[in-house]
């Protein structure tokens, strides 16, 4: 049996705002974008190289999902965006005008930051240690 988590999906308030977002800041590619109906669209985004997982922009579509934009884990860190090259994507990142919540720091496991979306979701921005680089498909 195989099974893998094909897409996340992410609360967004507009799925153009949030594309900007994403490919702009974030150089995330649009893996598809396709009108379902007059408010719905099926759009997925992912970082370059990414070949598992997916984020899926879901537009808020009552008050109830609006409440969780930006704060869908509770302000706990809710994804995790690896690297093989930290100092790289973090430049990039700040030159871009990304808000880093936790500034960088050596761990046993790699070199990780937090940073938020433009909703305020908290993001890790990490690089495994040589001791973990199985976990980055190269």
């Amino acid at each position: 049996m195989k099974q893998r988590i094909a897409h996340i999906a992410l609360v967004v308030k507009d799925y153009d705002e949030a594309l900007a977002f994403y490919t702009e800041k974030l150089d995330f590619q649009v893996l598809e974008d396709t009108k379902l109906s007059d408010e719905k669209r099926w759009v997925v985004i992912a970082p370059p190289g990414a070949d598992e997982c997916s984020l899926l922009l879901a537009k808020a579509a009552n008050e109830r999902q609006a409440e969780s934009i930006g704060n869908q884990t509770g302000g706990r860190v809710f994804l995790f965006l690896f690297t093989d090259d930290f100092w790289r994507d973090y430049n990039a990142m700040l030159e871009r005008g990304i808000s880093f919540t936790r500034p960088p720091t050596e761990y046993d496991y790699g070199t990780v930051a937090v940073f938020e979306d433009l909703y305020g979701n908290l993001w890790d921005l990490l690089e495994p240690s040589n001791q973990n680089t199985g976990l980055i498909k190269n």
